[in-house]
């Protein structure tokens, strides 16, 4: 069972320290995901318009009879929403989807953007991914400059509208959260990016603890996108897990967790969904191991390198 562990925001908001990633997920495996998650006292869901599931997300909520005002749900507006007359259509094409009045955060999901395909009143609630990555004549992606402060001061209108509760940045390094932070009205409240024991970004952490930026940490347990070897398969992971009697994935949660980051593990499993939410503490001595592994340095989600041709870290 979670600890009940929070992350109070700078809006004063509550968020659940442990919730559950939609990314990923194949059609329909996520309507049974959230529904079982939340039957099982999961309370923060974790969405994007890119995942293009959000509907079934909504389908999920529906049939776990939880009311809304329990959930704490996060989106994310895409890259190629960035110029300010397109933020509020991708806000309401994810709320539509959601079957939502509004959000409780909303996220700049990656500080790169796309020449979008249609306008904004053509925004559809579940997109293809013809909209989702346009393409210049070449084949290369269609990534074209919108500063994120033009982005930025649009998502503060959804705020003074009453469309999202908070905002807040995903992918942004040190020097791009600044760059907001020095041009904002509101400030933002939440970083989210990828963290687990083998990228740990302590300056980065420590940058949004110094500037009232809560952190989400997506693929605590890595990823295999590209590819590469799961940190959650590291035999010093295993072992830790094995003298615990405890998964290696719930190992990397409790880790994520304890460094006072909100985790969200993504699965549609059931068995998994109830294991990654079994909270708990590590002992400092199993802590600094895992720590360690830090020194390795790698990053498992970097589409700028390996699809868009740009740079993002």
């Amino acid at each position: 069972m979670s600890l009940g562990r929070t992350l109070t925001l700078n809006t004063g908001a509550k968020l659940p320290l442990v919730g559950l990633g939609t990314w990923l997920s194949q059609p329909d495996e996520v309507r049974k995901a959230v529904k079982y998650a939340l039957e099982n006292n999961y309370r923060h869901l974790d969405c994007a318009y890119v995942y293009r599931n959000e509907d079934e997300v909504a389908q999920g909520i529906r049939e776990s009879g939880v009311p809304r005002d329990q959930i704490f749900i996060t989106s994310k507006v895409w890259n190629t929403h960035h110029r300010k007359e397109y933020v509020k259509a991708a806000c309401k094409a994810s709320l539509k989807a959601l079957d939502l009045k509004y959000l409780d955060l909303y996220l700049i999901h990656w500080p790169v953007s796309f020449a979008p395909a249609r306008t904004p009143e053509e925004t559809p609630a579940v997109p293809t991914l013809e909209d989702l990555f346009p393409k210049k004549e070449n084949g290369e992606v269609a990534v074209e400059e919108v500063d994120a402060v033009e982005t930025w001061k649009a998502m503060e209108e959804l705020v003074d509208e009453g469309l999202v509760k908070a905002i807040g940045l995903s992918n942004f390094n040190i020097e791009k959260i600044q760059h907001v932070l020095d041009n904002c009205r509101i400030r933002p409240s939440m970083l989210q990016v990828e963290l687990h024991p083998a990228l740990q970004q302590p300056e980065l952490v420590e940058f949004c603890k110094k500037n009232e930026i809560a952190v989400t940490a997506y693929s605590p347990l890595g990823n295999n996108v590209y590819g590469q070897d799961r940190i959650v398969d590291d035999p010093i992971i295993k072992s830790i897990a094995e003298k615990l009697n405890k998964s290696p994935a719930q190992v990397c949660i409790a880790f994520a967790a304890q460094r006072g980051v909100s985790v969200i593990p993504k699965s549609v499993t059931p068995s998994r969904i109830t294991e990654n939410f079994q909270d708990f503490i590590l002992e400092q001595e199993d802590f600094d191991a895992i720590a360690k592994l830090g020194e390795r340095n790698v990053r498992y989600n970097d589409p700028g390198t390996e699809e868009w041709n740009c740079k993002i870290f």
